[in-house]
């Protein structure tokens, strides 16, 4: 009942939000998506997650990812700065999650070199439109959002829920709706679906690891 609360409080952030960034309500845009992202931790909570081995690492993650979203709504260069940082340090709080909930470090290791491929390619889409200073950034954030995906591969290999594959393969594929729209082609399409597969994501790791 509780999940289904927070659950449905994420929905409705999620659809305010939406049509904020689509009519251009500014003043929309902040409560709804605050209101999506901490409903993302009280899921968490209501659902157990945020209780044994992991639990720091979860709550690490998901409050990183939150303190990201609140940064970005800035739309200065520093603001975004600092939403990538945020996002950076939370993947590698999803990396530790992983790495003590247990994962396979050989399956982890070629989904890594597999990985790499995709990254080139993203890497040399976003590089020609990349302001000097932010090229180092993105490269790392790249790196980090990388090893999280592999690293839910692992976790997948040790007989953990489809669902941890199926959430951090959406984070990846969000992310690139926001190096598009900041970066290639800015536009409310890219919120559009960057913004459902983000939310979606952090569902179904606020369920566990």
């Amino acid at each position: 009942m509780i999940e289904g609360v927070w659950l449905a409080g994420l929905v409705l952030g999620l659809v305010l939000l939406l049509v904020g960034e689509f009519n251009g309500r500014i003043a929309l845009r902040a409560p709804s998506k605050i209101l999506a992202s901490s409903c993302f931790i009280g899921l968490a909570a209501a659902h157990g997650s945020l209780v044994g081995p992991t639990a720091g690492w979860l709550l690490a993650a998901l409050c990183l990812c939150w303190l990201g979203d609140v940064l970005l709504l800035g739309s200065s260069r520093p603001a975004f700065l600092g939403g990538l940082v945020a996002f950076l340090l939370g993947h590698l709080a999803y990396v530790g999650a992983f790495a003590v909930a247990g994962l396979d470090a050989g399956a982890a290791g070629i989904a890594a070199a597999v990985l790499v491929v995709p990254a080139v390619f993203v890497f040399r889409w976003l590089k020609p439109n990349l302001p000097g200073p932010m090229v180092g950034p993105v490269f790392a954030y790249m790196v980090v959002i990388s090893l999280m995906l592999a690293g839910a591969v692992g976790r997948l290999a040790m007989d953990a829920p489809p669902r941890i594959l199926v959430a951090a393969v959406m984070f990846y594929v969000s992310d690139l709706a926001v190096a598009r729209n900041r970066f290639v082609a800015p536009g409310p399409m890219n919120r559009l679906w960057g913004l459902p597969l983000y939310y979606g994501a952090m569902a179904l790791l606020a369920l566990g690891v």
